[in-house]
């Protein structure tokens, strides 16, 4: 059974940093594409960066320059480098995977790490 299990949530004051991790398992688990998404209380959830097997990334226009995705292939795990964290930054960060977990293509997600940025 595929898990996605994230760490590095926490507490920071603005202007400061976190790193996000999110490892998929099992080792098997042909992974395709690996995102972070976000979601505060009474919104919908929402992209806040995207990368592609071969490296390319997408960002939410919210987050380009300060956030960073990348992804270890070998590890089947992707991070999310944030920098100058900002109060509106605040929310629930979950990890997306879509790949072949089994004989179908389908869409994993991790169980959320909380982010609070404090102003």
């Amino acid at each position: 059974q595929v898990q996605l299990v994230e760490s590095g949530g926490g507490l920071v004051q603005a202007g400061g940093s976190l790193r996000l991790s999110c490892a998929a398992s099992p080792s098997w688990f042909k992974v395709n594409t690996m995102a972070w998404y976000r979601q505060t209380p009474g919104k919908q959830r929402e992209l806040v960066a995207d990368i592609s097997s071969g490296g390319r990334t997408n960002y939410a226009d919210s987050v380009k320059g300060r956030f960073t995705i990348s992804r270890d292939n070998a590890k089947n795990t992707v991070y999310l480098q944030m920098n100058s964290l900002k109060p509106e930054d605040t929310a629930v960060y979950y990890c997306n995977a879509n790949g072949w977990g089994g004989a179908l293509y389908s869409s994993y997600w991790g169980q959320g790490t909380q982010v609070t940025v404090s102003s």
